[in-house]
């Protein structure tokens, strides 16, 4: 069974940075699948990476991590204008964040309209009677 858990930003907007990536690496070590409304600094990445890095073990393989920020790139005039305005008030709530245990999703792949998350099959153990 695949468990997604929605995050709103608001949940981990006043918390550090260490905070924000305690709080979401700790949930992907329980299985689940984060559905992060907006998205993580830059740095807040690379540190969310380095510390699943330092956790891996036989239990915990690691993550899967796409951001999925949608830019409207071919906006013109009083769109794209809209657009700026938009992103300067939402910052890093715009968007979308998956980050998942590595032993349950298989891979991320995304395109500026869709997004495809994988998962591996899960393997039940036969007990023998």
């Amino acid at each position: 069974m695949v468990t997604l858990q929605f995050m709103p930003y608001t949940e981990i907007a006043d918390l550090s940075s260490i905070g924000r990536i305690r709080k979401l690496l700790n949930i992907a070590k329980q299985n689940k699948i984060v559905l992060l409304q907006g998205r993580l600094k830059k740095d807040e990445e690379v540190e969310l990476i380095k510390a699943t890095m330092e956790e891996i073990n036989k239990e915990f393989k690691g993550i899967e991590l796409a951001v999925i920020n949608p830019k409207q790139e071919d906006a013109g005039g009083i769109d794209k204008i809209k657009n700026d305005f938009m992103e300067l008030l939402l910052g890093d709530r715009s968007g979308m964040t998956i980050i998942g245990p590595a032993n349950v999703v298989k891979s991320i792949k995304k395109d500026p309209n869709k997004i495809e998350l994988l998962t591996k099959e899960s393997r039940k153990k036969k007990r023998k009677k």
